[in-house]
C-alpha cells in the first residue's frame, strides 16, 4: 500500500510516517495541500489513499480534497482535524471524502481505515 499524508504539523507527519512504514506501507508526505494536489497529479500509479489535515495554512483540506477529486475520483481521502466540527465533516463528506477521524488518532484505527479506503481505491493493496 503507497499513502499520502498531508499536515502542517512536521512532528505528526514524520511520526506517522515511521509508524506505517513499520508496518510495511509506503508512505509519501507533504506539508500542505497544494504540494500533495501536485502528488496526486504526477503519481502514476495512483497512491492508494490520502490522509489530510483539514486545517492548514493556505489551501486548507477541504478545498485539497475538492481538487483532488477532480484529478482522481476514486482515490480515497481521510479528513484528520483536531478539531471536532459537524460542519466541517458533512462538508468534507459532501466533497467525497472516505472518511473523517479527529486528533490524536490512535495508528491501529488509521491503518484498518487506510486498508478499507485502498480496498474502495483504484489499486489492489
Amino acid at each position: 500500500m503507497h499513502v499520502l499524508i498531508v499536515d502542517d504539523e512536521v512532528e505528526f507527519l514524520s511520526l506517522i510516517q515511521k509508524r506505517l512504514e513499520h508496518r510495511d506501507i509506503q508512505v509519501t508526505t507533504a506539508n500542505n495541500a497544494s504540494d500533495a494536489v501536485k502528488l496526486v497529479m504526477k503519481m502514476n500509479p495512483p497512491f492508494n489513499a490520502v490522509v489530510m489535515d483539514v486545517r492548514m495554512p493556505g489551501m486548507d483540506g477541504l478545498e485539497g480534497l475538492h481538487r483532488m477529486k477532480q484529478i482522481a475520483p476514486s482515490l480515497p481521502v481521510i479528513l484528520l482535524t483536531g478539531h471536532a466540527s459537524l460542519s466541517v465533516a458533512v462538508s468534507g463528506m459532501e466533497l467525497g471524502a472516505f472518511d473523517y477521524l479527529l486528533k490524536p488518532i490512535a495508528i491501529n484505527e488509521l491503518i484498518i481505515k487506510l486498508e478499507d479506503a485502498a480496498r474502495t481505491g483504484a489499486l489492489p493493496v
